[in-house]
């Protein structure tokens, strides 16, 4: 079986986004990526498939255009997003679409979260972005390639880090998250739902969307990212 151990970690990120209720039904997928051998690989959910009975054989496996190299089920729909976000963030391994709750009511707003605290800051280096709509060309041309066209517009237009931002709202859809791994990429995804849903609330509190000072929200995310970071072990 190709690729035996990234479908043992894809398999797990599946399961544990509907573990975590980020993704209910089975809306949501997740993906990992090899970018190692003749060409860059990606194991990504089956359409459809529930994920209590999914196994890493039903996993399936692609290039970057999407061609299946291997597997016999229809991979996920959004898999066109997937892999233009491979090929426009090489630094990223994994990626993650959910339709969590608060996140999703966000994006179904159309609105950036702002940073109102410092948890927000410790994962993300400002607001998580949100996408403009896609326009109706783009809906009627490739609606899930687009989907991934108006992530990189939002992140190219804004000058961000993928990695400093590891994560969007896509504008009446849903959040996509994504890391160095597609372990890693959950545990944003459901940090991405932790901060919509404290920001949600701070919000009809009566907290101002300017969100907390720069320097605090900076010094909280240089101690963890930063060069001289000091949280965690060395």
């Amino acid at each position: 079986m190709l690729l035996a151990a990234l479908r043992e970690q894809v398999l797990h990120a599946n399961r544990e986004i509907a573990r975590r209720g980020l993704a209910p039904h089975t809306f949501g997928n997740v993906s990992g990526i090899c970018r190692t051998g003749p060409e860059p690989l990606v194991v990504i959910k089956p359409s459809g498939v529930d994920y209590a009975s999914l196994t890493a054989a039903d996993l399936v496996v692609t290039n970057l255009d999407g061609k299946i190299v291997e597997g016999s089920l229809r991979p996920s729909s959004d898999l066109d997003t997937h892999t233009l976000l491979y090929r426009e963030f090489p630094q990223i391994g994994g990626v993650v679409h959910t339709h969590s709750e608060f996140a999703t009511a966000w994006a179904q707003a159309g609105r950036p979260i702002p940073c109102l605290g410092t948890t927000h800051a410790d994962y993300f280096h400002g607001p998580v972005p949100v996408t403009d709509p896609l326009t109706a060309a783009e809906v009627a041309e490739a609606y899930v390639r687009n989907t991934g066209a108006v992530i990189v517009r939002r992140f190219r237009s804004e000058n961000l880090d993928p990695l400093a931002v590891p994560g969007v709202l896509v504008s009446g859809h849903a959040p996509f998250a994504w890391g160095k791994s597609a372990v890693e990429a959950v545990e944003i995804a459901d940090v991405l739902e932790y901060i919509a849903r404290l920001a949600y609330r701070s919000v009809l509190l009566g907290a101002s969307e300017s969100g907390i000072p720069n320097y605090v929200s900076e010094h909280h995310y240089q101690r963890k990212h930063g060069p001289k970071a000091t949280y965690g072990q060395i």
